[in-house]
């Protein structure tokens, strides 16, 4: 009996240690078939586009691509040498999302700009996004292109600004607005509101983005609807209490769900895509809250 017992002591460490070494890698996202992700794609959508459903010359309405029907490889994956690259040719609205949803965890990648932009952003910034927490179909927000959720901002000089998406809301350390300025995110400020028919739009701190043509290192941190948008190792925004606001004006707490790319009319690479999942903020950033 007693060595029963032991065996099962030691059985028990055993499974605990191997608990706590596998909690704290990380886990890569990518492989060559995207075993772990699905992907959405809306329109390819036009300069004067007013956020309506987009209609043929008839005025019929015309229905999104949809679910897994990317025929046209607006997603795919380069072999490379130093491991699979993510190509996401930007000509349509949609998005990549991952099978399963995710709490409190912490996300890495590295992304880099590609040569091509596609209407309506040919005169504008390459832009893109991880799209966090989402939840509920796609398509539910102005571009009918992607689900409830929040935004980490990938754009040309804006890398780690915030979006609303849909009825989504979160606090944010910011400037205040006023008259056509935005918020500017400043971890020393107090937090803000942002949702729909109010502030929804957050510029980042200070712009980090590596030189054109080089990689620049983005990371997410999630934990109990606080977050963290980190670009190259620098906090640019600090976020709480995110949330999404029901057509009746109630609050409900949004701090787990899928992880969106987005396809938004730019030519955009990610490679590194990596996330581990963790039971605490990390220590260097708990005074930021």
């Amino acid at each position: 009996m007693k060595r029963t017992f032991l065996l099962l002591t030691a059985m028990v460490g055993i499974c605990a240690l191997f608990s706590m070494r596998t909690a704290d890698e990380w886990t890569p996202l990518l492989d060559k078939d995207l075993t772990q992700w699905e992907n959405y794609l809306s329109y390819a959508h036009k300069p004067g586009y007013n956020g309506k459903i987009p209609t043929d010359k008839s005025g019929a309405p015309i229905a999104p691509i949809g679910y897994n029907k990317d025929n046209g490889k607006v997603f795919s994956v380069l072999n490379e040498s130093g491991g699979p690259v993510l190509h996401v040719s930007g000509e349509v609205y949609g998005c990549l999302f991952t099978r399963k949803s995710y709490k409190n965890y912490h996300l890495k990648l590295q992304v880099k700009w590609g040569q091509n932009k596609f209407e309506p952003r040919k005169d504008k910034l390459r832009d893109s996004g991880i799209l966090y927490h989402s939840n509920g179909e796609a398509g539910a927000e102005y571009w009918r292109s992607w689900m409830l959720s929040q935004e980490f901002q990938i754009m040309e000089g804006h890398m780690g600004d915030f979006w609303c998406q849909a009825n989504s809301a979160i606090d944010i350390r910011s400037f205040q607005s006023e008259g056509v300025m935005n918020r500017v995110a400043d971890h020393k400020q107090p937090f803000g509101t942002f949702k729909t028919g109010s502030d929804y739009y957050c510029m980042r701190s200070v712009n980090h983005e590596s030189p054109a043509g080089e990689w620049t290192n983005l990371e997410l941190i999630c934990f109990e609807g606080k977050s963290l948008h980190i670009v190259n190792g620098n906090v640019v925004m600090v976020l709480n209490n995110s949330r999404y606001i029901t057509p009746d004006g109630k609050e409900v707490p949004m701090i787990s769900g899928k992880i969106q790319l987005q396809s938004e009319a730019a030519e955009v690479f990610y490679r590194d895509v990596l996330i581990k999942e963790i039971t605490a903020l990390p220590k260097a950033y708990e005074s930021l809250f």
